[in-house]
């Protein structure tokens, strides 16, 4: 499957949370951070996810990604493997207009970080974007969760 996204600083994050639907907690731990092929595995409350990412595009809008739905025992089991540097964030679901943004709000080492991040049809198709969106980061991999979990904080 091809996944395509642009992805966005968050520049007024009270407003973007007042619009918010759905919320949820996230732990993701990292098996490989080869920028060929990703490995991440997610827990989300109750479910769990297995995802590879392929290498981004040159402009970073769309990467092939695979992802398959595990066992909480399973994640449980592969976690000790994970790469030190394992994210925890929240992630919010924001809609706007047709669109729905996912805004990931950052903690612990990365407190302070809130991304938003919308996925396309297509790598040109045309978006409206809310007044809180801030910078546009698509294709800057320093704001690749892989990387964050490596190298922390973007200056």
């Amino acid at each position: 499957m091809l996944e395509i996204e642009r992805k966005f600083l968050v520049s007024n994050l009270q407003a973007c949370l007042e619009m918010a639907t759905a919320s949820f907690a996230i732990f993701q731990g990292y098996l490989s951070v080869d920028p060929e092929r990703t490995v991440r595995l997610r827990i989300q409350n109750t479910h769990a996810f297995l995802t590879i990412k392929g290498a981004s595009s040159a402009d970073g809008t769309t990467r092939v990604e695979w992802e398959k739905s595990i066992s909480l025992d399973e994640a449980n089991t592969l976690s000790p493997l994970c790469l030190p540097g394992g994210i925890q964030k929240t992630r919010y679901h924001v809609p706007f207009n047709k669109f729905l943004f996912e805004v990931d709000v950052f903690e612990a080492a990365l407190s302070g970080l809130a991304l938003a991040e919308i996925e396309l049809q297509s790598a040109d198709q045309k978006i409206e974007l809310p007044d809180w969106i801030g910078k546009e980061v698509t294709g800057d991999k320093r704001y690749y969760n892989s990387q964050l979990t490596q190298y922390g904080m973007p200056n």
